[in-house]
């Protein structure tokens, strides 16, 4: 019973990990502000932007993707000192 629940946990992993990186490239890059922190033009490095539309959901949609990852992985390490 428990190596079964082990290998569709496992499956379940694996798809959740592809899920993870799908959306971490889907999410807009925020590679100029970095840039302009080394030419020395301020831009608005330092200005707090909060996510609005797609961009809210596609980051709260990464972040339930990895806490599910993490609850896994927590069930795997159990369940792999019981075998």
């Amino acid at each position: 019973m428990v190596h079964t629940i082990y290998d569709v946990l496992i499956i379940v992993m694996l798809i959740i990990s592809a899920l993870i990186v799908i959306s971490i490239f889907m999410q807009p890059s925020r590679q100029d502000g970095a840039a302009d922190a080394f030419t020395g033009s301020s831009g608005d490095l330092f200005e707090q932007h909060k996510p609005r539309g797609f961009e809210a959901a596609i980051q709260r949609f990464t972040w339930v993707l990895v806490s599910l990852w993490m609850i896994i992985g927590f069930a795997l390490v159990v369940l792999s000192g019981r075998q």
